[in-house]
């Protein structure tokens, strides 16, 4: 965009050279764009920071860490049962020493599940640990594209000002040069009017873009857990990244890495477990249990136990869990195929916003900027020799400068669009690597 500071130098020449002839002051633009005392940081070391600080981040990874906590215990035996009683005195431990019948005793009982229902238990939390896993994922890799979205956004209004007050600059030079020439009677007033109408359009649009870049700040802090008024250096200057990938490629990409599809595979899998642990539940569960007792006038008894849970009930308990079981895991299919249809429509939705401002962002850099800037120069000369009125030339002015501004936007929507892709495809297309867990 070098053609874009050619035309404003240019420009600037020729309002002191060669439109009044009187002197005309130099303004500073106020340093809106701006953010003075701000340390400077790359959009990687701002994408760090997020993953450090950002709470929904650290949430769902304390809660892949509790999930995984879960799998020794369902691979665990049930507690034991520990008893004691007597029979005789009402006083605790108390016995009758006449009485033979009078005892002490202790016992224990050890419930053994079926065999194989205790791994098929931990496999269940295994599975579900993994899909806490992808869902971390989903929310570091979202967490990742709000933050570069914020970034380009901020980009975007810190370019737009930047522009906006140079343009303001150059406009009150011509303003002062219409004015002069209105006092000295080479210039009309309707020149005079229109230049502070233009005056006051930049003014308005000063206004907008200061707003949009507090909410951008605000927005990009907030994703780094930071107060909303920390300063941001300005971003440097932004380069669009390559999009390499076909539209067929960004597909398949997605059916292989999109965080939602791996979670929802995982509860399948759960799914599939708990409809082979509830066919175990037609198996009787085991106990084995142990007894002690301590009679004063007979000798010390000790006894075993074994015992055998019988599903007697099975019409409405296990019959119905393989059932429940069973719509549980077509349910968790179901879901991973309305989870694929929405993702391949977001895919497709940013491809195609992707290659919209690539093409607009293209065009505007190679042909419609710079040909508006001639345009601007050309009547800019005829304005000088009086072959146009000072009305044209502002509109030449304006155009120019939406232009410019339109170029900036639509490269800033280009990479915001291939940072919402990379969540869906799980590859990097703007600079910060997005891996598998």
């Amino acid at each position: 965009m070098r053609v874009l500071l050619v035309w404003r130098s240019g420009l600037l020449a020729l309002a002191l050279a060669g439109l009044a002839p009187v002197a005309v002051r130099s303004q500073a633009p106020p340093p809106a764009a701006e953010e003075t005392g701000a340390a400077s940081a790359t959009l990687d070391q701002l994408v760090r920071e997020a993953l450090q600080s950002n709470p929904a981040v650290q949430s769902a990874l304390r809660r892949v860490e509790a999930l995984r906590r879960r799998v020794p215990q369902a691979r665990s035996l049930p507690d034991p049962v520990l008893s004691v009683g007597w029979m005789g005195d009402a006083k605790p431990f108390g016995v009758q020493r006449e009485d033979p019948s009078s005892y002490r005793a202790v016992s224990a009982v050890q419930e053994i599940p079926f065999p194989g229902k205790l791994r098929l238990r931990a496999d269940m939390a295994d599975r579900e640990a993994q899909a806490a896993m992808w869902d971390y994922e989903e929310v570091r890799r979202r967490v990742v594209a709000d933050v570069k979205a914020a970034y380009y956004d901020y980009f975007y209004y810190n370019r737009a000002l930047d522009i906006t007050f140079k343009d303001q600059e150059l406009l009150e030079k011509l303003t002062r040069i219409a004015e002069t020439r209105y006092q000295v009677g080479q210039g009309l007033q309707q020149d005079v009017l229109k230049a502070q109408v233009e005056l006051s359009r930049l003014q308005q649009r000063l206004t907008v873009l200061e707003q949009q870049q507090r909410i951008a700040r605000a927005r990009l802090n907030t994703l780094l857990a930071r107060d909303p008024d920390v300063p941001l250096a300005v971003p440097a200057t932004l380069e669009a990244a390559p999009l390499p990938y076909s539209l067929d490629s960004l597909y398949q990409l997605a059916r292989e890495n999109d965080t939602g599809l791996q979670r929802e595979q995982k509860l399948i899998e759960r799914s599939q477990v708990a409809v082979n642990l509830a066919r175990r539940e037609y198996y009787p569960d085991l106990a084995v249990g142990y007894t002690y007792q301590n009679r004063p006038l007979l000798p010390e008894m000790h006894g075993l136990t074994f015992s055998v849970r019988i599903p007697v009930f099975y019409r409405t308990k296990q019959r119905e869990g393989v059932a429940e079981a069973t719509q549980s895991l077509l349910g968790a299919q179901r879901d991973r195929d309305d989870r694929w249809t929405t993702v391949a429509f977001e895919v497709k939705q940013q491809y195609l916003l992707a290659k919209a401002s690539e093409e607009l962002f293209q065009l505007y850099s190679r042909a419609i900027v710079p040909q508006s800037s001639l345009a601007l120069e050309s009547s800019l000369a005829s304005y000088q020799v009086g072959k146009i009125d000072f009305l044209t030339l502002m509109e030449s002015f304006a155009t120019v400068l939406d232009y410019e501004l339109e170029y900036y936007r639509e490269l800033a929507n280009y990479q915001i669009a291939l940072a919402r892709l990379e969540p869906l495809v799980g590859v990097e297309l703007t600079g910060e690597r997005i891996g598998a867990p």
